[in-house]
């Protein structure tokens, strides 16, 4: 008996090692062939065969627990534990080896991941905001955020990832030279070049990052620079690399003759950040709703300007009526929250939205009427000093806009408002919702166009002998 006994227990000892070194053999590597076999099937048939290993899996986990029980009945060594395991269907004798190895494959996929991110945003590009077109750039074009939120905090940040490229953008009163440290190797600094005083503060941050460039701490720079309304920016000339100086690209805004495609290029005025005018998201409403009112103008009124000549139209015509209209004979360089509300408001309930000239061509009304799918009727007129391309285009003003594509309304007097207006009056609510569509989508692509043209052109110059 006791024989007979040993010789069971041998057997079942022999049969167990037979069929453990069988189970492993299909479980570290049958799985491997058949997945690599799935993955050039279909994914249905993919399904299947998972499903089906999860049952032979099983079939074979099941009968390496019934050996396993043989052999410890044999033995006279089940306890009660093994009594409740040997109950559970689910039971997978392999369940710690299997949860050890997917943490692993976890881990590494994780470290993986990071490696490859890194790589992906190994360039940097830093943009300092130091005027409010800076604003436009970074909410509107690259439609990225800031923290804060509080438009009058000391220091607003944000990041952006483009491809390969991590941006980051700082902005507000505590951004100041020698004030904040430099970790980054390529700088875009915005500037204001409107008038003397602005000048005079943006010569100081490009004597700044200068000495940064001479010292090693920089090594390239872009400025895009809010221009003079005549194109009066001769003072920026010696810094530009094209003038043995550091700057390496100009995006400048109106129809500077400067203006050539490759290390400088026109910049869109946007909308007035410095006014606090939000980004406008399009809603049903916006599209579909019928506007009170054909045409809006809310603005200075200059003496002896076209302005003046609008407002005489206007009114001859009685077409005060049927537009939104509000005047005023002093120009005001903040809105109250009661005043941007209206214009806003006017904007979204009217179809078109009137652009006369001020002392340039281009305003932020072209594009603040956009945002909200208000057609811009704009003059196209050359204004007086030295905008214009006098080698390609003398006398046609707006090339960004034009060259791509605006949907706009452009005229050369305002003697052709009131038929313009008259037409207005037939179009049917249907076709408007389609020109909306259709404005609201182009100025979608116009700024889509405007980042993907920045980037570019910042990473082709920047980074063209650190390729990787």
């Amino acid at each position: 008996m006791r024989l007979t006994r040993t010789r069971l227990c041998s057997l079942l000892v022999a049969l167990y090692c037979l069929f453990s070194i069988y189970a492993a053999y299909h479980v570290f590597f049958g799985r491997r062939r058949r997945a690599t076999a799935a993955s050039s099937r279909g994914s249905r048939k993919a399904a299947v065969q998972a499903k089906e290993r999860r049952g032979r899996g099983r079939a074979e986990a099941g009968w390496a627990a019934g050996l396993r029980l043989a052999l410890r009945l044999a033995l006279g060594s089940l306890g009660p534990l093994d009594q409740s395991a040997l109950e559970s269907e689910e039971w997978n004798p392999w369940e710690g080896d299997e949860k050890s190895e997917q943490q692993h494959r976890i881990k590494t996929s994780l470290q993986m991941l990071t490696k490859s991110t890194r790589e992906k945003t190994e360039r940097s590009i830093q943009i300092w905001g130091k005027a409010a077109i800076g604003l436009y750039l970074w909410e509107h074009i690259f439609e990225g955020t800031l923290d804060p939120t509080d438009v009058t905090a000391q220091w607003r940040e944000g990041q952006s990832i483009v491809g390969r490229t991590h941006y980051s953008f700082i902005t507000g009163p505590a951004v100041l030279p020698g004030y904040f440290s430099i970790d980054v190797d390529n700088v875009v600094l915005v500037l204001n070049g409107r008038e003397k005083a602005k000048i005079v503060h943006a010569t100081q941050w490009l004597l700044y990052t200068q000495n940064l460039i001479q010292t090693q701490k920089l090594q390239h720079l872009a400025v895009v620079l809010l221009g003079n309304e005549h194109c009066d920016n001769d003072w920026i000339l010696k810094f530009l690399k094209g003038n043995r100086g550091f700057v390496d690209l100009l995006f400048i805004t109106y129809d500077s003759p400067w203006i050539n495609g490759a290390d400088v290029l026109q910049w869109p005025l946007g909308v007035a950040t410095y006014r606090k005018f939000p980004v406008v998201e399009a809603t049903w409403s916006m599209l579909h709703d019928e506007r009170p009112y054909i045409c809006n103008f809310l603005g200075t009124v200059y003496e002896n300007s076209s302005r003046q000549a609008l407002m005489n139209i206007l009114k001859q015509n009685g077409s005060e009526k049927l537009c939104w209209v509000s005047a005023r004979e002093q120009w005001q360089p903040q809105e109250t929250n009661e005043s941007l509300r209206n214009y806003q408001d006017a904007l979204l309930q009217s179809d078109l939205t009137l652009c006369p000239v001020g002392v340039n061509t281009e305003c932020y009304r072209i594009y603040e009427a956009s945002s909200f799918g208000s057609v811009p009727v704009v003059e196209d007129v050359m204004t007086a000093g030295h905008c214009g391309n006098t080698s390609s285009h003398h006398s046609t003003p707006l090339q960004l806009l034009k060259a791509m594509g605006a949907p706009f309304i452009f005229i050369k007097d305002w003697k052709e408002l009131p038929a313009i207006l008259e037409k207005e009056k037939t179009i049917i609510l249907q076709e408007k919702v389609q020109r909306r569509k259709m404005l609201l989508q182009w100025y979608q692509h116009f700024k889509t166009e405007l980042k993907r043209k920045f980037t570019n052109t910042l990473e082709s110059s920047f980074f063209m002998n650190n390729k990787g």
